[in-house]
């Protein structure tokens, strides 16, 4: 026991160096509510932090870590389950293949009991066991406890048996300054010795804040990806813009403009106060998004998990695509074309407006299916859904404005344009192919959500191939639509298409063939998740890979092999670590480094193994909450949290077999470049100075 409490003292000092890295998002308020007739209700209401959630009981199996709250105490009898209060959300996961069901600003927990004798106090002990993420990171599994005292009325008062425990106060921190000293004695060394030893947590080489070296890397950003969209919405309006719907309406509107006016630079100014209200209307177009996104804040995320919206989509694409056929037309009632027109006669700015308006809504029928793809992706597939849009208009928009504007100023380049022509039902038919592989990705969601894995991995590439087979085909002339020519001719434009076409696919084929690393990587995250496939095995570890799980296992190897060591502090529950390993881990010129150059140690931080007994122990936060530390993930938590003063997954730190730290820690879901420069510096550094 000597040495127990010796290792405890050790761990409170060493929290002292815990700081903001150190994320603590959700603060626990434990009350105990008197419901009469001997029975009570043991209510825990957390509050979180903005961007933060917790999971829910409900969450299915294999996602994230559902939460856990037990009620105990030898003079209670409990009434029930516990209950879950606050609005539950949920959010379909491309990284779990399913759906996962969490709660965002604040949740709540409740369990009614009764006392089983009414004329003595009770023990209340509450203990919750969750895990909180945002949208980059997950928190390891944490488990707190809570005490209350409850004496009916008439009871005679008892003192309440303490365990004993060390008093750790706010965040961890020590009551005592006076052992740092003793933590710098004892702090061990990096040797091969039992992960479950716990003198090992802190590691005396060890400096997370003196990185041998540093290649600009660090703390990454949450990306929105906004930039992405508008430059998407971008080339959806320029594509717009080939279309027999607009392309013919450009040199009419532009000449309208130019010589109609008696005052040339007065037209080319309304022109271009033409095109700025061309994108003022796209991006009034998404208005009524951001307003029921005020209404109901996350009604998209519980859209996009819907099973039947996704359904809807599918066939709404399908839809979209017999029109870019020629089988029929989409289009808007007529009259509202008819008094968009007639309120162009107002004349001046107002009038002006009407006509970008007329323009916007008379090409409906060809700009309808870009605007509902971009729709689609963002509603189903994004974080904050209305912005997306904005800047997706704002693109599509920008688009138009830019063309409109720039043959205003300039409407000799007119005379360059090309002619109206069969050339615009082409591009319209190739959009129709494209709507039609986008399509599939909406069923197969669809099929993830539901967890009926119909579509696998295989099959998804085995249907766009016969689509890109189909468009190959038809850009060759082999097959045609109800508005092509009879004998079209067949451009040299068209056929580098169709060249392009096939070879996109012999580039698909090879995601058919079983390999060791994942292929396809242009198309991961459209594509099903690798474990929705024919060929998965679980036996086949991470991309061919089997890393060590345990971080003394991994020393002893790196110094065998005189590596060094990648430590990736992960979660069975975190999908941001999957989402790592799929889409970046799997790169071409990433998994290499990963297999050749380094030894993998990934620690669980959620792993349930149980600590021997003389190991577990808790550690006192004040208020009435106490960490337990339980498990070998509750160890390599803390190891975490220790060593590196971080608590976040996925969080990867590269040191040398001697326990120092190579170059800046990195956390989160990242872009490819930043990982590979983080892993390059620290292999480079490795290798040029062992």
């Amino acid at each position: 026991m000597k040495f127990r409490s010796w290792f405890l003292f050790m761990l409170l000092f060493l929290m002292t160096a815990v700081n903001a890295q150190i994320k603590n998002p959700v603060k626990f308020r434990f009350s105990i509510n008197e419901l009469g007739d001997n029975q009570y209700e043991a209510v825990l209401d957390g509050t979180l932090e903005k961007g933060w959630h917790i999971y829910s009981r409900d969450i299915p199996e294999d996602t994230g870590i559902p939460t856990e709250y037990k009620v105990s105490g030898k003079n209670i009898e409990l009434i029930g389950k516990f209950v879950e209060t606050g609005k539950k959300h949920t959010e379909f996961s491309e990284a779990f293949g399913g759906t996962i069901v969490y709660y965002s600003n604040s949740a709540g927990f409740k369990q009614k009991f009764k006392l089983k004798d009414g004329t003595k106090p009770a023990d209340v002990v509450a203990e919750i066991m969750y895990q909180t993420c945002d949208d980059r990171v997950c928190l390891a599994p944490n488990t707190l406890e809570f005490n209350k005292t409850i004496t009916p009325k008439g009871a005679t008062a008892e003192t309440a048996t303490e365990e004993k425990t060390e008093k750790a106060g706010d965040s961890l921190a020590p009551i005592v300054d006076t052992l740092e000293t003793e933590v710098k004695q004892t702090a061990a060394p990096v040797t091969a010795t039992s992960s479950l030893d716990p003198k090992q947590l802190k590691i005396e080489s060890i400096d997370f804040k003196k990185p041998l070296t540093d290649c600009g890397t660090g703390e990454t950003k949450v990306d929105e990806n906004y930039w992405t969209y508008l430059f998407l919405g971008f080339i959806g309006g320029l594509i717009a813009l080939l279309t027999p719907c607009v392309f013919p309406m450009i040199p009419l509107t532009v000449s309208f403009f130019t010589k109609g006016s008696k005052d040339k630079a007065k037209g080319k100014r309304d022109a271009l106060v033409y095109g700025f209200f061309i994108l003022l209307i796209f991006v009034l177009l998404s208005v009524p998004f951001h307003l029921i996104d005020g209404i109901a804040g996350n009604i998209f995320n519980e859209i996009s998990t819907s099973v039947w919206l996704n359904i809807a989509f599918f066939i709404i694409f399908i839809f979209f695509a017999g029109s870019f056929f020629g089988y029929y037309d989409i289009t808007l009632p007529s009259s509202i074309a008819n008094k968009s027109s007639k309120a162009e006669e107002a004349g001046g700015l107002i009038g002006i407006f009407f006509m970008a308006l007329t323009l916007v809504i008379v090409s409906f029928s060809c700009t309808g299916p870009i605007l509902g793809s971009l729709l689609g992706s963002a509603v189903t597939g994004s974080a904050n859904v209305p912005m997306l849009l904005t800047f997706a208009l704002a693109g599509f928009g920008l688009a138009w404005a830019i063309v409109f504007g720039l043959l205003a100023l300039f409407p000799q380049a007119l005379q360059s344009l090309p002619k109206s022509g069969g050339w615009m039902n082409t591009v319209k038919v190739v959009l129709g192919f494209v709507e039609l592989a986008l399509a599939l990705k909406f069923l197969s969601k669809a099929d993830l959500v539901s967890k009926t894995f119909f579509i696998k991995r295989e099959l998804f590439i085995a249907i766009w191939i016969i689509v890109a087979i189909g468009l190959t085909i038809y850009l060759f002339g082999l097959i045609r639509f109800p508005h092509d020519d009879k004998k079209p001719k067949i451009s040299l434009t068209r056929k580098i298409i169709g060249v392009l076409g096939l070879g996109f696919v012999i580039y698909l084929i090879q995601g058919l063939i079983p390999a060791e690393r994942p292929k396809l990587q242009l198309l991961s995250g459209i594509l099903p998740p690798l474990n929705v496939s024919y060929f998965h095995d679980e036996k086949d570890g991470i991309l061919g890979m089997h890393p060590e799980h345990d971080f003394f296992k991994a020393v002893e190897i790196a110094k065998k092999e005189n590596k060094p060591i990648l430590i990736d502090f992960t979660g069975y529950g975190c999908e941001n670590c999957r989402k790592m390993e799929e889409f970046v881990w799997s790169e071409a010129d990433i998994l290499p480094i990963l297999q050749n150059d380094i030894v993998l140690a990934s620690l669980y931080v959620d792993d349930k193994e149980e600590l021997p007994e003389d190991q577990k122990t808790k550690i006192d936060l004040g208020d009435g909450q106490m960490k337990k530390v339980q498990t070998i993930g509750d160890r390599w938590s803390l190891f975490q949290q220790v060593n590196f003063n971080n608590n976040s997954q996925p969080h990867y730190v590269l040191i040398t077999p001697d326990g120092k730290v190579i170059n800046t820690p990195v956390s989160g879901y990242m872009e490819k470049e930043k990982f590979k420069k983080f892993l390059e510096c620290g292999v480079n550094f490795y290798k040029n100075n062992k």
